[in-house]
């Protein structure tokens, strides 16, 4: 009777919480595996919550306090779009994401975690190359010439106003017609240095719209922008971002890593860079639409460096550049400590979003944790605050888009554990690593050939050498119009002068001998060097050899 009674019985309905994420996380094609649905602190729901693989061009942000795991999660999505065949890039700003190449070492603690999600480890290294701005680190240098660079850009990371910006955009225009290359910083300021100069007067002028103050501020800003180290981001060999979506033999998506030594300090390098390449990509990959996997993927740690102190026209730069890049099936996706890091049009566009824990313990803090529980979607847990405040180590709530374009449910995720390395790879790894490198070979030497700032310096040269011949004719000229003068007095007054005593000449094997020693290449070039080292201490530009 009892049994028969337990039979009839109606089914217990689903979790509120458990019902909505399993409508809502329920996907058809590929996806990314972020980790297990969690009802309340004591509950697993048995639900995986995903991110569909044609969604990831639309852009997201991981955001957490210090030490809530951002940085894993990040690591987490690299392997897991590298699997996927998708191409990966991010800085690596502390090294942590070094790992990605190395598998991972288990543990019974991460493997009850891992077992209690439905998560099957596996120890797994991925396809990684290393790379450095500038070469201001262990990886492949990257670098930019300013010519490619351009007037745009530079006047939106040096926060010019439209007067400035369209003069800096005449001095590009002045190094084009007039035949000097513009590679770095430094020929940027020879030539603006050389337009300020008594010398290049007449050109400044030629030019119309470029008054010397507003060349001087241009100029003033260059050098504070160098002070930083933006002068190792430009030179050649220039880096094709093209090697950026390229795969292993073995299909898996590259991951590309640059290192970002001393970011803190330089912010202004970060942008310059990450302008650049986001410009440089949507300038040359095609319209493709939607897709079914994106055809790279951004991650930017630390974002919250990126957009600080920005120009109103940079951070319109960076919201146009994510808005437009999704049609060319490139993801970015923004790494920070707080969702009001990043300014409102960047954040509108970020279609997923992954929150690790919040903290309130400041009246900002508190404000900062409603705006972020605002911009959820209407959540099935009863005080969204307050999980985002109790998140722990490793977990975060999730809302992503489906594959129709809407919002999934909020849910509180327990995530899964990378098959990597959770940590910097081993430093002597590394170097061997980039070194076998066909990268290295390509980009690693840094070529020095002649540009505007070599050019105008032997300009200046050449032009020292004339004056000084102008200078010793005119003292030959009027020492022979004292000579004939005094000759003509002398035929009134008496006895001529006697005449200056020149030195006697030397003998024919003499001079032979002189003549020889100046004729000399080793002579030459010693005089070569020494007028061109005196030109570029009257020029004040001199060039910094970098290593």
């Amino acid at each position: 009777m009892d049994e028969q009674a337990d039979a009839s019985a109606p089914e217990q309905p689903a979790h509120p919480v458990v019902a909505a994420a399993a409508a809502g996380y329920a996907f058809e094609g590929p996806a990314l595996e972020l980790g297990g649905l969690v009802v309340d602190a004591d509950t697993l729901g048995g639900v995986p919550v995903r991110i569909p693989l044609a969604m990831v061009n639309r852009h997201g942000l991981v955001a957490g306090a210090t030490g809530t795991g951002k940085t894993v999660t990040l690591q987490l999505l690299a392997e897991q779009l590298s699997a996927a065949g998708v191409p990966v890039f991010a800085a690596d700003v502390k090294g942590d994401l070094s790992g990605l190449s190395t598998p991972g070492e288990g543990g019974e603690k991460l493997l009850a975690r891992t077992a209690s999600i439905g998560q099957e480890w596996r120890a797994t290294g991925f396809p990684v190359e290393y790379y450095a701005l500038g070469g201001e680190g262990v990886g492949v240098p990257l670098r930019v010439t300013m010519s490619a660079f351009g007037p745009l850009l530079l006047s939106k990371v040096l926060d010019l106003n439209d007067t400035q910006e369209s003069s800096l955009g005449l001095v590009f225009h002045h190094a084009d017609t007039h035949g000097l290359p513009l590679l770095d910083l430094a020929d940027l300021r020879a030539v603006l240095t050389h337009l300020l100069s008594d010398e290049g007067k007449a050109e400044l002028k030629a030019l119309g719209g470029l008054s010397s103050a507003t060349a001087g501020v241009i100029l003033r800003k260059l050098v504070n922008f160098e002070a930083q180290g933006a002068d190792a981001f430009f030179g050649e060999p220039e880096f094709d971002s093209a090697d950026l979506l390229r795969t292993a033999p073995d299909g898996r998506g590259l991951i590309s890593l640059v290192e970002l030594p001393r970011l803190a300090d330089r912010p202004a390098l970060f942008s310059t860079f990450l302008m650049w390449l986001l410009a440089d990509l949507f300038h040359d990959l095609p319209e493709v639409g939607d897709v079914e996997k994106p055809r790279l993927v951004f991650f930017f740690d630390e974002a919250h460096l990126l957009f600080r102190d920005a120009s109103k026209p940079f951070l319109e730069q960076v919201a146009q550049t994510v808005r437009l890049i999704r049609s060319k099936g490139v993801g970015v996706f923004f790494v920070t400590q707080s969702p009001t890091d990043v300014p409102d049009e960047v954040l509108a566009q970020l279609g997923s979003r992954i929150q690790h824990q919040l903290r309130a313990h400041t009246p900002n803090d508190a404000k900062a944790l409603r705006a972020t529980v605002a911009t959820y979607p209407h959540p099935e847990y009863d005080d969204l605050g307050r999980v985002i405040t109790g998140l722990g180590i490793g977990e975060a709530v999730v809302t992503v888009m489906d594959e129709r374009g809407a919002p999934t449910p909020v849910a509180w995720t327990r995530l899964r554990a990378p098959g990597s390395r959770m940590g910097p790879a081993d430093a002597d790894e590394m170097e061997a690593a980039v070194l076998a490198s066909p990268q290295h070979a390509r980009y690693a030497t840094e070529v020095d050939r002649e540009s505007a700032h070599e050019i105008l310096a032997a300009r200046l040269e050449a032009g020292a050498r004339q004056a000084e011949a102008e200078e010793t004719a005119a003292a030959r000229r009027a020492e022979e119009e004292e000579l004939e003068k005094a000759i003509r007095e002398s035929g009134t007054r008496g006895p001529a002068p006697e005449p200056r005593r020149r030195a006697p000449r030397p003998a024919p094997a003499e001079k032979d001998v002189v003549r020889e020693v100046l004729d000399s290449p080793v002579v030459k070039d010693f005089m070569r060097t020494a007028a061109r080292e005196i030109a570029r201490g009257m020029f004040g530009s001199g060039r910094r050899r970098r290593r």
